[in-house]
């Protein structure tokens, strides 16, 4: 006993630190525009600001262009029922409220102001904050106890012309009901067929119920219980929200009302519902069991009672949690985007299906990430998705914006397929810019083969791929082991069917590989013995062989081991006269634009030939992103200020590529901040060649171009893009360790277009 305590007492210090350091709080306020000179002053307030005020004057729906209120939005609670604390005041409600506002801000990126407000009576605190309308685009209220949170949400909505939206009502009850439809549809029942008990009559409970009905269950078939007993026409304690489901008899038992019953939704007590009473319910029930931190019954217990139960609890350590995160953050993405009037039933609607949409498709492979170790397939224990499903913000703010045009309460009309693009930007960092090259891939339809075919990055790519239509994926690897690691992965491709596989151990091509490694490698002392070692081995020569064979048309390695070891293997069987390996670009995608890297892994110390070829692939595979090269060649040395190795060699490349009569920019040799800000760059060299900032910095030697790639990852937090094998003709890239499946993802795309545009 003494140990659990001291853990607790330990746990609860932790928490409080986390809160009180480094700084009080979890929020903080930054400008979004500079404020660095005078003139900035004298724009963002007087007398620049009275062109803005004027404009709102004149029309007030300016106010959504000329200020942040279409991204604002007030969490507003006067602390009556916070989490499982009770009435706790508005104060102490505080840190929930800010942590609420995080979760805005991290899922949908909505700015919020928490607002705890010192008043019991709902009438009152209705009209508080009826008046803040002016201030933001949308209201979330937050901890009010029932029945005064209906009173409170219905005066709001009634009065305000931005969304009002009860997240302990609401935001509970579309995921609940995103979860009944799928585990409606797993059990083969309809909606209009199903009865439904409810335990627990607040605020959620109700909200749930209602939603219930919306989606089809009609209102004869819900029995709902509260601690006085069940919900009856007699019963004068209730809100008019309560009375729509007092529909049972007053003699109505729990017990008589949960025989035969389909669905369980308990929002109410720990341990309130006993196995024999869901051994009496229909086959495969649906049990929510929602109360916290304690269920009504335990999800063990209820799968003993029925085996083929589908189960949903508050609970994160259980399978099925319902957690309003999946909702809130998106709902209000969407409505705030299309300037909604309100949160009306249609978006709900429309929320709830986009949620369960996401169950039914393949998991993403950062939620695979964020969960390691769980089996993520839909079914009885994936209902719903998950929080850190990176899909949830594009597809559930496009489906609430869509249905709030349709529905007419939107006042802005939004361009969906825009809107979806731009907001997978926002979670995807490297959907923008790759969208071109995966229009490319998927044009092309080129065959890629993977050399680390078993590792489950790798799977992940493949069955994106796959479903994305890029390119069709070759697996080198042994089909068993592929086939344990798919099916415990939840992945839904199969071999031979999807994609292709090359076993090492047994593939039928395999005297053609080695026969072949062994003429192109005899003279360089491989022996047959040691080819046919090495094809039965070595899987990045295997793969090379394949594109060599022209088996597969590129092929990417490196997701374990040293680069320059893959390196070799690829350089024995692809490189020709016209291809060789010129260098290693690397994109890093930073929050103000993308930037590139080069040379990071392959020439340890350039000469003036290997940087100018350096320079030249650079430029040619930068376009194909889209975008016009600038190229800053990066030395210690500032315009031949310092007589340096590094600055040498660049002098000695910019001779030779002054003469190739080039239609791109690039200067040097320059540091690294020159290259960066132009007006440092101005007043260092006036007439240099570069306009604006240099998307390519390329260094001299291996050192410093790998030095500023992993410095701009971990101290930048950029997103890494590549490295991108430039001179193979496309045949071949290298990723690093520590690639991710979106990673492989993005480089299969850039393998997968069209060879013509490489080098």
């Amino acid at each position: 006993m003494t140990d659990q305590n001291g853990k607790r007492d330990l746990e609860r210090q932790a928490a409080l630190d986390y809160h009180q350091f480094p700084k009080p709080g979890k929020l903080e306020i930054r400008p979004t525009k500079p404020m660095a000179t005078g003139r900035d002053l004298s724009r963002a307030y007087s007398p620049g600001v009275a062109e803005a005020c004027t404009e709102i004057a004149n029309d007030p729906q300016t106010a959504t262009l000329y200020t942040a209120k279409r991204n604002l939005v007030a969490v507003i609670t006067n602390g009556t029922a916070v989490l499982g604390l009770g009435n706790i005041g508005a104060q102490a409600s505080k840190p929930v409220m800010e942590g609420k506002a995080v979760l805005f801000k991290k899922f949908a990126g909505i700015d919020c102001f928490d607002i705890e407000v010192n008043e019991s009576d709902p009438e009152a605190l209705a009209d508080i904050v009826c008046k803040l309308e002016p201030t933001f685009g949308a209201v979330n209220l937050e901890d009010i106890k029932a029945p005064d949170c209906f009173i409170v949400e219905r005066k709001c909505r009634e009065k305000m012309g931005i969304p009002v939206f009860h997240d302990d009502q609401h935001g509970t009850a579309i995921v609940v009901a995103a979860a009944a439809q799928n585990a409606l549809r797993l059990a083969g029942k309809s909606a209009q067929d199903i009865r439904i008990v409810g335990l627990g009559a607040g605020a959620a409970g109700v909200a749930c119920l209602t939603m219930l009905h919306k989606m089809g269950v009609p209102l004869e078939n819900i029995t709902v219980f509260d601690r006085d007993g069940v919900l009856h026409e007699g019963r004068t304690d209730l809100a008019p929200e309560q009375m729509l489901f007092a529909t049972a008899p007053q003699e109505r038992t729990l017990e008589q009302a949960l025989t035969g019953a389909d669905m369980f939704l308990g929002l109410s007590g720990p341990g309130l519902l006993k196995p024999e009473q869901v051994a009496k319910m229909a086959d495969n029930p649906i049990i929510f069991a929602l109360a916290n931190p304690t269920p009504e019954i335990m999800p063990d217990l209820a799968r003993e009672a029925s085996p083929g139960a589908m189960i949903a609890t508050g609970r994160s350590d259980f399978p099925n949690q319902v957690n309003n995160v999946l909702c809130f953050p998106f709902i209000f993405r969407g409505a705030l985007d299309a300037e909604a009037s309100d949160i009306n039933d249609a978006m709900k609607l429309a929320c709830v299906d986009a949620i369960a949409s996401l169950a039914r498709q393949t998991t993403s492979a950062e939620v695979g990430a964020a969960y390691k170790g769980e089996k993520l397939t839909f079914g009885p224990n994936y209902l719903i998705p998950k929080p850190f499903d990176p899909r949830l913000l594009p597809t559930i703010a496009t489906a609430v914006a869509k249905a709030a045009m349709d529905s007419g309460v939107a006042k802005r009309e939004v361009d969906l397929a825009a809107y979806r693009q731009l907001l997978e930007g926002e979670v995807f960092k490297s959907s923008m810019i790759m969208r071109r090259v995966f229009e490319a891939s998927r044009q092309s339809q080129r065959k890629i083969v993977f050399a680390e075919g078993e590792d489950d990055r790798v799977l992940r790519a493949a069955q994106a791929m796959i479903e994305d239509g890029v390119d069709r994926p070759v697996l080198v690897g042994r089909p068993n082991v592929i086939d344990q690691r798919l099916e415990r992965a939840g992945l839904g491709i199969r071999a031979h069917t999807d994609f292709d596989v090359v076993n090492p151990e047994s593939d039928e091509r395999y005297r053609e590989y080695w026969t072949t490694y062994h003429s192109v490698m005899k003279r360089n002392g491989v022996t047959p013995d040691l080819a046919k070692a090495v094809m039965r081995t070595n899987t990045t020569a295997i793969a090379a062989t394949m594109v060599h064979l022209g088996d597969a048309d590129s092929m990417i390695c490196g997701t374990f081991g040293q680069y320059l070891w893959h390196l070799n293997y690829v350089s024995q069987m692809l490189k020709t006269d016209k291809h060789s390996p010129d260098g290693a670009l690397s994109l890093i995608i930073l929050e103000d634009g993308p930037l590139f890297v080069t040379d990071t892994h392959i020439n340890i110390e350039q000469t003036p030939e290997t940087l100018a070829k350096v320079v030249i692939g650079a430029a040619r595979h930068v376009r194909r992103f889209g975008l016009e090269p600038r190229i800053g060649l990066c030395s210690s040395s500032q315009f031949g200020n310092l007589d340096c190795h590094s600055g040498r060699t660049i002098r000695g490349a910019m001779d030779i590529l002054d003469q190739a009569n080039l239609d791109f920019e690039y200067e040097g040799e320059m540091q690294t901040d020159a290259a960066l800000d132009p007006e440092l760059r101005a007043r260092l060299m006036p007439d240099n060649r570069l306009t604006g900032r240099a998307n390519v910095l390329v260094y001299a030697n291996l050192d410093a171009a790998g030095a500023a790639r992993n410095l701009l990852k971990s101290a930048a937090g950029g997103l890494e893009v590549g490295p991108i094998l430039m001179g193979m003709g496309n045949k071949a890239h290298i990723v690093t360790p520590g690639v991710t499946p979106r990673g492989l993802l993005n480089i299969a795309a850039l393998a997968g277009s069209d060879v013509s545009s490489y080098g």
